[in-house]
């Protein structure tokens, strides 16, 4: 962990956010150094009570909303809803990713955010977006992965449709989302004004597959799974798994050959061009699993490394979770956590030389009530009568329900 202040130091968000997309996008403005207040359902939200685990604690809550403070409050009482609307008047940033329509029935559209406090930012996260043909459908990561083509690029010719082992498009979207919300409190410096985001899981399938789109756009052209036109770029097998060798550039034909021991190959009209090459991946791609298939992967990888062609392992999530470098880089960092003891979240993915980011542990269920109300203007009595009334709620029996 770290005490540094980062580059958002001095920024409030709140968080309304539910599941991965929202939760992410406030987490990832947590690492940047915001005061994220996530304001969750009595009880807690309930990714907090999903597997994996880690003695007692969610792996997957803890990658959503570490580093963030938590208000346990419920939001169809009045009384939440006023404290909700206090909090936005001095706040800079709201982010949610309800259906959309359901936060304007909750009383929180952006014409009443604005009334409340033109600066503010709001941050729509959805499954199809605010406005469009598919508004008012519902959806999760898959539903960007499948509409946009991913799945149907994934994978060799004849299989299925294939979806990524992690949710790339709730990442892919968590990230519009931050970028966008740095872009408008950029802008909000300049003219004073807040705005409204909306950012949605479709448009972030679609961000994947725009290569494929426009050539198909413009030309007819549809890619076949699993072909590449730029041999050896693929993974290929050794004895103790697999490696990724990634050659295809026309500068890097002459050091396949050197690693190959087939030098007379850069004069052979088979392989002059990247795209003769295509038309004879066969051939190269026998003689690459020829080599590599009597060599382990950590030979291999130095082998290819040695002529300076790009060659990296193809790791098994245990394999992954060894690899030094993340640790190292400090991309996955290892923080205090009131169940599991500690536990890995996902860390510094920037490396500021003067600002660092700000790696937190996971709040209890409503752990900061009584700050954020105090900040508010809340008295002691007041805020205990929100508890009494049922409107807040706290942890203390939290680690009974969890694992």
């Amino acid at each position: 962990m770290t005490d540094g202040k980062g580059p958002l130091n001095g920024i409030r968000v709140i968080d309304l956010g539910r599941h991965q997309a929202g939760p992410r996008c406030a987490q990832v403005l947590a690492r940047l150094g915001a005061e994220v207040i996530k304001i969750e359902r009595l009880g807690g939200e309930e990714t907090r009570y999903h597997a994996p685990w880690v003695r007692k604690q969610s792996a997957y809550w803890v990658q959503y909303n570490s580093g963030k403070k938590s208000v346990s409050m419920d939001l169809r009482k009045e009384e939440g809803k006023a404290a909700l609307r206090k909090l936005i008047k001095v706040s800079d940033v709201l982010v949610q990713n309800f259906r959309p329509g359901t936060i304007e029935e909750m009383g929180f559209g952006y014409d009443v955010l604005k009334s409340l406090n033109p600066r503010i930012i709001m941050v729509n996260v959805s499954a199809y977006g605010q406005f469009g043909p598919y508004r008012d459908q519902i959806g999760y990561d898959p539903i960007g992965q499948t509409m946009s083509g991913v799945a149907m690029v994934t994978g060799e010719d004849g299989m299925p449709p294939i979806r990524a082992g992690v949710p790339i498009i709730d990442r892919t979207t968590a990230l519009h989302s931050a970028i966008g919300t740095l872009a408008a409190l950029h802008e909000r410096s300049i003219s004073g004004e807040g705005q409204c985001i909306d950012v949605c899981l479709a448009d972030s399938g679609y961000s994947l597959t725009e290569i494929p789109i426009t050539a198909y756009h413009g030309a007819g052209t549809e890619p076949q799974r699993g072909k590449s036109d730029a041999p050896p770029s693929g993974m290929y097998p050794c004895k103790d798994g697999w490696v990724l060798i990634a050659a295809g550039d026309q500068h890097h034909w002459h050091r396949v050959c050197a690693a190959l021991g087939k030098p007379e190959w850069q004069q052979d009209p088979r392989f002059t061009t990247r795209r003769e090459r295509g038309k004879h991946a066969e051939v190269i791609n026998d003689a690459m699993r020829g080599l590599m298939g009597a060599m382990t992967m950590k030979d291999a990888i130095a082998h290819f490394t040695r002529h300076d062609v790009v060659a990296a392992p193809v790791n098994t999530i245990a394999q992954a979770a060894r690899d030094p470098h993340p640790w190292e880089r400090r991309a996955m960092v290892e923080v205090p956590d009131f169940l599991a003891g500690k536990i890995a979240v996902s860390g510094d993915f920037w490396h500021f030389s003067r600002t660092p980011a700000v790696v937190g542990s996971t709040p209890k269920v409503g752990e900061h009530n009584d700050e954020v109300l105090g900040l508010l203007g809340y008295s002691k009595d007041e805020i205990a009568k929100l508890y009494a009334n049922g409107v807040i709620s706290s942890s203390h029996h939290y680690d009974t329900l969890s694992g």
